[in-house]
């Protein structure tokens, strides 16, 4: 939808008053909610668009410069939100033992290489390289209270360090091979070289892989006092460095576990079809190749949600994992197709709660597409990355307060789903703003404006901008 924007969206007038100490004047604020109202009901979420839909904004500074000028913090504005929203869903959240924060990542696909920071990165979805940003974000999930809590841009090793450029210098007669074998084992060749160099050094020792980036986050959920129990995520983030500030912060955790992961048989008591304990001949086997020697009787079956999944469950010993407890899932008796492989520190959970917390991950998948489609979480047109870190800052605003207005009225019992959805709360807003615009006209058209004056007044900008 394009329309003119008389006046902030009524959910941003009524949450965003907490927000107003962390900019620095009025014209800055007004920005704020501005954009906070650009983001929920116009079509097209650009900073341009929403400029030129907002019919105030002659003012001393302009939408742009906010982003790239004005010296608001993102750091205190999420931190800010995070507090506000705990505030508000004291009494929709759960204890935190039913309480979890999920891990995850996403990709923001963009046509061309101008935007600082982007690159190509692995799109698991269509097995394609696209150039994107690749942002990593942790999750608060308590019965129907659940918001994105902090993110982190994730850049790969070689544009990080601006490895290709510091090779051309090292090595200017040399090729960089363009297979991946070949690529990894040239980067060793190539390795003591260029950290030999004080200027690659330091890039080296700054780069943050995606676990180190969950670990942060992590942390500040944390140190933002979010009360929680259980960390989710995939496989990909199943590491060391994080399992060891989970343990040394009381934390419990669930995982997918690769099919490939070797588990210790010592002391591995399954029994087959006879009743007989399974005799293994290697110290340890992998999960793909232990899942064919279980009998299809220790498959249990377990209701959640309406389905029935067909479980195996039990303590295991996996290398830098410890003792954990192993849950084996398929969806139908005959245990045919794709298994889902979970592992948890939960050593007393049985399958079916193991595998409801961990389904809890699912809010995260809703949050990426209505943000996406929704509010323009990767809509963004600017070139710096400071710029498009306020620009996700700012969504995750607008998502908050969204959500804060799906929460079920009743607050006497604990609601385990939210009552509406993102994109009900949207349309909602979008009508009411309509209704102020025709309520604006007609205060104009009463206070004897002709019609034409008072359509020049509201869609000039639009008209011009359009035909410019």
């Amino acid at each position: 939808m394009q329309l003119p924007i008389v006046q902030p969206a009524p959910i941003v007038t009524e949450h965003s008053a907490a927000f107003q100490d962390l900019f620095k004047n009025c014209c800055q604020f007004q920005h704020f909610q501005n954009y906070l109202t650009g983001l929920i009901v116009l079509d097209n979420k650009t900073m341009a668009n929403i400029t030129r839909c907002v019919l105030d904004s002659a003012d001393k500074t302009n939408l742009s410069r906010f982003f790239s000028e004005a010296k608001w913090e993102v750091e205190s504005v999420n931190k800010e939100r995070v507090a506000y929203l705990l505030q508000k869903t004291k009494k929709h959240r759960l204890l935190a033992r039913k309480s979890v924060l999920p891990i995850d990542d996403t990709l923001f696909e963009h046509v061309g290489s101008l935007f600082e920071y982007i690159d190509k990165h692995y799109n698991h979805g269509n097995n394609t390289y696209p150039l994107a940003h690749n942002l990593v974000t942790s999750h608060y999930v308590s019965g129907a209270v659940r918001f994105p809590v902090g993110w982190r841009l994730y850049r790969r090793y070689e544009e990080f360090t601006n490895w290709a450029a510091f090779v051309a210098k090292h090595f200017p007669d040399v090729t960089i091979p363009k297979q991946k074998k070949e690529r990894n084992k040239f980067k060793k060749e190539v390795g003591p070289t260029l950290l030999a160099d004080p200027e690659f050094l330091a890039l080296h020792e700054a780069f943050r892989t995606k676990i180190s980036l969950a670990v942060e986050l992590v942390k500040e959920a944390i140190e933002q006092e979010l009360p929680f129990e259980t960390v989710l995520f995939d496989s990909w983030y199943l590491a060391p460095e994080l399992l060891e500030l989970l343990a040394g912060h009381n934390k419990k955790w669930i995982s997918i576990l690769k099919i490939n992961r070797n588990i210790s048989t010592n002391n591995l008591h399954i029994l087959d079809e006879a009743g007989k304990r399974i005799q293994f001949d290697k110290p340890k086997i992998k999960v793909e190749d232990l899942i064919p020697l279980i009998p299809t009787v220790a498959f249990k079956p377990v209701e959640i949600a309406d389905r029935t999944y067909y479980c195996f469950s039990k303590n295991v010993h996996i290398a830098s994992l410890g003792k954990v407890r192993l849950v084996i899932s398929f969806d139908n008796p005959d245990l045919d197709g794709t298994c889902a492989i979970l592992v948890t520190n939960h050593l007393s959970w049985n399958a079916q709660k193991i595998i409801e917390t961990y389904l809890l991950r699912w809010p995260i998948e809703t949050f990426y597409q209505d943000a996406k489609q929704q509010l323009g979480l990767n809509q963004y047109r600017m070139r710096k990355a400071k710029a498009i870190q306020k620009h996700w800052c700012l969504v995750f605003v607008a998502y908050s307060f969204l959500h804060l207005d799906c929460l079920p009225v009743s607050r006497r019992h604990k609601v385990l789903k939210p009552s509406k959805t993102i994109g009900q709360i949207v349309r909602q807003q979008t009508r009411q703003l309509i209704e102020n615009l025709l309520l604006h006209t007609h205060q104009l058209l009463d206070q004897g404006i002709d019609v034409s004056q008072v359509f020049a007044q509201l869609f000039a900008k639009q008209v011009y901008t359009m035909s410019s």
